[in-house]
C-alpha cells in the first residue's frame, strides 16, 4: 500500500483581503448607523445591522482559512482542513437568513408603503456599493476554486447589489414619487442572491457529506485506474473533499504478479493530481490470490 500527496495546490492565502474587507465593512457599518440615526432612517439602521452580520461572515471565513493551514496532530490527523467546509456551510445559511429578512421587510413595505428617505440614503448606499464591490473583487478569483472564498464573495456581492438597488430605487422614487419601487427592487435583488446562495448551500452540504467534489467524474477516475499496466480490477474506490480546496482518494488495485514496486504508485498519484486535481492518494495493491485484502509494505512519499 502506498500513500502519496502533493502540496502545490494548497489553499491560497487571502489573509490580507480578509483584513481589508473586515476593516472597510466595519467602517461602513459605523457610517450607516451614524447617518441612519442622524436622518431618522430606520432602513439605514437596519441595513447597518445586516452589514454587521456580513462582517461576522467575513471573520468566520477568515478564521477557517487560517485553521485549514494547521498541521496534523495526534487528535486531528488531517489537521483542521474541514473547517473551511463548515464555514462555507454556515455562511450559506447566514446568507439565506439575511435575504429572508430583507424579503420579509420588502413584502411588509410593499403592503404598507411608507416614506423613503431622500438624498442621505442614496449617498450612503453609494458608499456601500464602492466598499462592498471592492471587497468582493478581492475574492473574485478565488471563488471558482474554494467555496469558503465563494461564501465571502457572495456576501459582499449581495451587499453591493442591495446598495445598488437602494440607489436606483431612490432616484426613481425622487423622480416619480412611487414608493412601492423600493420593496419591488429589493425583492428582485433577493431572488438573484438566492440563486447564487442555493448553489453555495448545495455544494457545501455535499462536501460536508463527503460527496465526490464537483468537476471530478468518478467513472473517468475508475477507468483511468483500470487502464493502468497490469491492473485487472479496481474496487473500494472513494473520492471525497478534505477541505474546500483539497481532495483525497483511496482505492484497491488488483494487480496479479505485481512487480512494479513504488514507481507505478508514484506515477499514478502524480497523474491523478494533474488530471483530476486529487492531492492525497492512497492505493492498496492486491495480487488477487485470496478473497481477503493482502496489503503490501506501506511506503509514504512526499
Amino acid at each position: 500500500m502506498a500513500h502519496t500527496h502533493t502540496h502545490n495546490h494548497g489553499p491560497a492565502d487571502y489573509g490580507r483581503a480578509f483584513a481589508i474587507g473586515v476593516a472597510l465593512n466595519l467602517g461602513f457599518v459605523a457610517l450607516e448607523f451614524f447617518y441612519g440615526t442622524l436622518s431618522h432612517s430606520l432602513a439605514l439602521v437596519a441595513d447597518a445591522g445586516h452589514n454587521l452580520s456580513d462582517v461576522l461572515a467575513l471573520v468566520l471565513a477568515w478564521g477557517a482559512s487560517v485553521l485549514v493551514r494547521r498541521r496534523p496532530t495526534q487528535t486531528h490527523t488531517y489537521g483542521l482542513r474541514r473547517t473551511s467546509i463548515l464555514a462555507a456551510l454556515f455562511n450559506a445559511l447566514l446568507l439565506l437568513v439575511a435575504i429572508g429578512a430583507i424579503g420579509w421587510e420588502a413584502v411588509r413595505r410593499l403592503m404598507n408603503p411608507g416614506p423613503v428617505e431622500g438624498e442621505t440614503v442614496i449617498w450612503v448606499a453609494l458608499v456601500g456599493i464602492v466598499i462592498n464591490t471592492a471587497t468582493a473583487l478581492m475574492f473574485m478569483r478565488g471563488r471558482e476554486h474554494d467555496i469558503n472564498i465563494r461564501g465571502a464573495f457572495l456576501h459582499m456581492a449581495a451587499d453591493a447589489g442591495v446598495s445598488l438597488g437602494v440607489v436606483l430605487a431612490g432616484f426613481a422614487i425622487l423622480a416619480t414619487g412611487w414608493t412601492w419601487l423600493d420593496p419591488v427592487v429589493s425583492l428582485a435583488i433577493v431572488a438573484v442572491i438566492f440563486i447564487g446562495t442555493w448553489g453555495l448551500l448545495k455544494d457545501s452540504v455535499n462536501m460536508a457529506l463527503d460527496a465526490v467534489p464537483g468537476g471530478i467524474n468518478l467513472t473517468e477516475v475508475k477507468d483511468y485506474l483500470g487502464g493502468l499496466p497490469g491492473v485487472a480490477e479496481v474496487h473500494d474506490l472513494h473520492v471525497w473533499p478534505m477541505s474546500t480546496t483539497e481532495t483525497a482518494l483511496t482505492a484497491h488495485l488488483v494487480i496479479p504478479n505485481h512487480q512494479a514496486g513504488d514507481a507505478l504508485l508514484n506515477t499514478t498519484a502524480t497523474e491523478l493530481h494533474d488530471r483530476f486535481g486529487i492531492e492525497h492518494t492512497t492505493l492498496q495493491i492486491e495480487i488477487g490470490d485470496t478473497e481477503d485484502c493482502c496489503p503490501q509494505a506501506a511506503v509514504d512519499t512526499v
